[in-house]
């Protein structure tokens, strides 16, 4: 069985991909930042590598098969590129070059849905689809292209595969940026619901194409990871039946999302962190669609319904509650 090395590995999907590299029999080593930040259970094939992205870490990835990247800075609320680009691309760039060094056969790179261009709901975004406006500005999808591209140049010298989950749901909620969506609906009397919408998928689902990458993606290409493409409105509606909950759902206008993305931008200028921006307010507006065909076709993937994730979210919200 090939050996493994895995960061992001606190995370919502780092956690579930670690569990599942286990179950499925893979050797792991998993970089870990504190050793207290992780509480969970020993197991015979894990083993843990205290530092951080810029550690030096050749020394650990002697035998070492497939990297897996998976950590990234991906809350929204950063008021400069420069917050982005040190651990989204920095770091990526260290990491590649460790790896190609110390005989790494494939490094796997974990970005994200929004370097692609989104869709409609009957046409939806595929691998093949440039990046579009808002993302364009958003200096998170920027620092991940970024980073792509300097995995792409270096396919002639490792294989690289690179992995464009869309918006991960699933239990663990508090160690996910999608945890935002789901307080905004729960125990509510009212809910604001955005004029957008965007593609959902399970934690579970992306961590299966993560390991079915391993064996099954081609060097040098890329793989959406997408499941439902759902309005805000379906996808609230949805929540409020997993939650046995019934509030008034009250639709915004993008005109008040502007405004409110206007006063997020002379916050930021003060140098308050605030996920109110311009940019943050039109992703809310529009329709981010993508496909999951090539996945399905190239990697044998299943997707659950987007239902589950949200159920299972739901549950684990409440039981932290």
């Amino acid at each position: 069985m090939q050996k493994v090395f895995i960061t992001g590995m606190t995370g919502l999907l780092g956690a579930r991909v670690l569990i599942d590299l286990l179950e499925s029999g893979f050797p792991v080593k998993a970089l870990l930042r504190r050793r207290g930040d992780f509480q969970g259970f020993v197991h015979p094939n894990l083993e843990l590598i205290v530092g951080d992205l810029f550690s030096d870490i050749e020394a650990h990835l002697a035998g070492i098969e497939v990297f897996i990247h998976i950590a990234a800075e991906t809350r929204q609320n950063k008021i400069k590129y420069s917050d982005y680009h040190e651990v989204n691309v920095e770091a990526t760039k260290r990491l590649l070059s460790s790896c190609i060094q110390s005989g790494v056969k494939r490094f796997i790179y974990v970005s994200t849905a929004n370097t692609l261009g989104y869709g409609s709901i009957t046409q939806p975004g595929n691998e093949d689809a440039v990046m579009r406006e808002p993302y364009l500005s958003s200096y998170y999808a920027k620092s991940k292209s970024e980073a792509e591209n300097f995995v792409r140049a270096h396919n002639d010298r490792i294989e690289t595969v690179i992995i464009h989950p869309t918006f991960i749901i699933g239990a663990n909620e508090h160690k996910s940026s999608s945890v935002g969506i789901i307080a905004m609906g729960m125990n509510r009397r009212m809910v604001f619901c955005p004029p957008g919408g965007k593609n959902f998928v399970n934690v579970a689902d992306v961590s299966k194409g993560i390991l079915n990458s391993i064996h099954m993606a081609r060097s040098g290409e890329s793989y959406l990871l997408a499941n439902g493409n759902l309005s805000y409105l379906s996808f609230f509606k949805i929540l409020n039946a997993a939650g046995r909950q019934k509030p008034i759902i009250l639709k915004l206008p993008a005109s008040v999302l502007m405004v409110l993305g206007s006063l997020g931008d002379v916050l930021r200028k003060m140098g308050m962190e605030t996920n109110l921006s311009s940019v943050n307010m039109k992703i809310l507006c529009i329709h981010n669609y993508y496909s999951n065909a090539k996945s399905i076709r190239e990697l044998n993937m299943h997707y659950q319904p987007v239902r589950v994730g949200i159920e299972e979210a739901v549950h684990y919200f409440r039981s932290k509650a």
